[in-house]
């Protein structure tokens, strides 16, 4: 079993669920008391979500470049950064060390296009959702990306940072996001992609009239099957 290394903290509360996830993958897979080979290396998120705030992108890449360098040095031979939203430096994290890099989009594209939709939703940060690293990504892969209007934007962000990054889950907000995804299925979205790895606390397959993709498990599931795959395979 290979090891799989961590960087996490953004926030630390998806950061828990890639944990719980990754052991029982692994347990299912080789049952009895099979548990992951994992190391984590978590931020303060506080400093990642000030250097996003202000732009400063290279400088959040060099805090997670510095993680992986040090999951690396701990044995990692997978790594996984933790977040949708700081995939945005994905390329310098991983010109940072020899270990491979699980890119979340790409597993969670590959599972999409597993299901069947073409044309999906999806929910994030504002970063995710107006920027082009993260859609781009997506896009390669064949899927017609679709986000939600301005204002939908906007409470969909605010929800993650000032509520879920917290541990906080409100009904309010959930019905509020059921609203935004309804209004992404009137537009043609097939599915959803909760591009945000804290948004899976609060939406599940029931709250969505369409298929919904959770990054985080699906992220975890990939990263199951490559720690397991066979020596050469």
């Amino acid at each position: 079993m290979k090891i799989i290394g961590l960087i996490g903290g953004m926030s630390w509360e998806s950061t828990a669920q890639y944990y719980r996830l990754l052991n029982e993958g692994v347990r299912d897979r080789l049952g009895g008391l099979h548990s992951a080979r994992c190391v984590v290396y978590s931020v303060d998120f506080a400093e990642i979500e000030r250097l996003q705030v202000a732009g400063r992108w290279d400088e959040a890449g060099a805090v997670l470049a510095e993680a992986a360098r040090s999951l690396a040095a701990a044995g990692a031979e997978i790594l996984l950064i933790c977040t949708n939203t700081m995939h945005k430096v994905a390329d310098q994290v991983a010109a940072a060390v020899d270990v491979p890099l699980l890119h979340l989009a790409d597993a969670t594209a590959s599972a999409v296009r597993e299901a069947g939709p073409r044309r999906v939703g999806l929910l994030g940060t504002a970063f995710t959702m107006e920027q082009d690293f993260y859609r781009d990504r997506l896009a390669a892969h064949g899927l017609d990306v679709l986000v939600p209007d301005e204002d939908d934007r906007a409470l969909v962000h605010r929800v993650i940072y000032d509520e879920l990054c917290l541990g906080v889950i409100r009904e309010e907000s959930r019905a509020a996001y059921r609203e935004v995804i309804g209004r992404l299925v009137a537009s043609g979205a097939q599915g959803v992609i909760l591009g945000c790895t804290e948004i899976e606390l609060l939406i599940g397959p029931e709250h969505s009239p369409v298929p919904v993709f959770a990054t985080t498990r699906l992220h975890a599931e990939a990263a199951v099957a490559a720690a397991l795959e066979p020596a050469g395979g």
